[in-house]
């Protein structure tokens, strides 16, 4: 298996050797975002810099979801199953409803503009988790250059809209997941562009007001960007040579690697054993002997 290293036993029996790493799509200029449809068997995810939402689906290949995107980035889904998506040039995070109408979650915090959302989750209770640092309004690769207004934080909207900070300790929080039970918060800190600052991924206890996190893991080859668990509380972590497998106490056990620099993951196919990848400029799949842990 020249696609999977493994630090230990237990990640051995997470990969399969007749399951390859496959490219199912690729010419894009950085992708992000990826979220699975089970119910339209498809996949959608982000090419920022060209403004456009794309769709995979095993049929039909690679169509347009939605073009301009407004750069958007990161995506999930909420519990009624609508998407949920991050927009850097609109400075928003946004729903979309069914009928394709778009309601605005939330697009500033005490009268000044959000920055540029990055990724978001959606916990039990129907509640909107989301990062946003700066990187889409700091150049105009992935967005517009544009004054910022708040720190980098990470916010929580509750399903009546109220908007509150939960992590401020962090130079540009990024990606976000919860653990199975919800009791514990994952956020990528990547830093600020064209800095040295440290990257690496924090754990937070979730609760009220503010969150105390402390530092969980660092990737040294690249960074952790997005994250995705499994149902055992297994972290799958983006780096810079492959898709990184960590335990919930925090060791490596496994890599798949992947000849791009990737950015995002997430589970999907029939049964949430399939883990999507999002690299540089491509589209990747790998069937795993996991589940994924997110709802839907």
């Amino acid at each position: 298996m020249d696609w999977a290293t493994s630090h230990d036993r237990r990640f051995d029996s997470f990969v399969l050797g007749n399951a390859p790493l496959k490219r199912l799509a690729t010419g894009f200029s950085w992708t992000e975002g990826p979220v699975w449809f089970g119910d339209a068997d498809c996949l959608l995810f982000s090419d920022i810099p060209d403004n456009r939402i794309l769709r995979w689906s095993p049929e039909r290949g690679i169509s347009t979801y939605r073009a301009p995107s407004n750069f958007a980035n990161g995506h999930t889904r909420d519990r009624q199953g609508r998407l949920i998506s991050c927009e850097h040039g609109a400075r928003r995070v946004t729903r979309t409803e069914p009928d394709g109408t778009i309601t605005v979650i939330a697009d500033g915090f005490e009268g000044h503009r959000l920055n540029s959302p990055n990724d978001v989750i959606v916990a039990s209770d129907g509640a909107i988790w989301f990062s946003d640092p700066h990187y889409g309004i700091a150049m105009d690769y992935e967005g517009a250059r544009a004054e910022q207004e708040l720190p980098c934080r990470v916010y929580r909207v509750d399903p009546d809209g109220g908007i509150e900070v939960k992590v401020d300790d962090l130079q540009c929080p990024n990606g976000l997941a919860f653990s199975p039970d919800e009791s514990l918060l994952y956020v990528a800190d990547t830093g600020r562009i064209f800095t040295d600052d440290r990257k690496h991924l924090r754990v937070y206890e979730t609760g009220p007001g503010v969150l105390a996190g402390r530092d969980f893991f660092e990737v040294d080859i690249g960074f952790t960007d997005g994250l995705r668990l499994d149902e055992d509380g297994n972290i799958w972590s983006s780096a810079g040579d492959g898709v990184w497998c960590l335990s919930p106490g925090g060791d490596l056990m496994g890599k798949i690697l992947v000849p791009e620099t990737v950015s995002n993951v997430c589970f999907g196919g029939r049964s949430k054993h399939v883990l999507y990848i999002t690299g540089t400029t491509s589209l990747y799949s790998i069937s795993l002997n996991r589940r994924g842990v997110q709802w839907p």
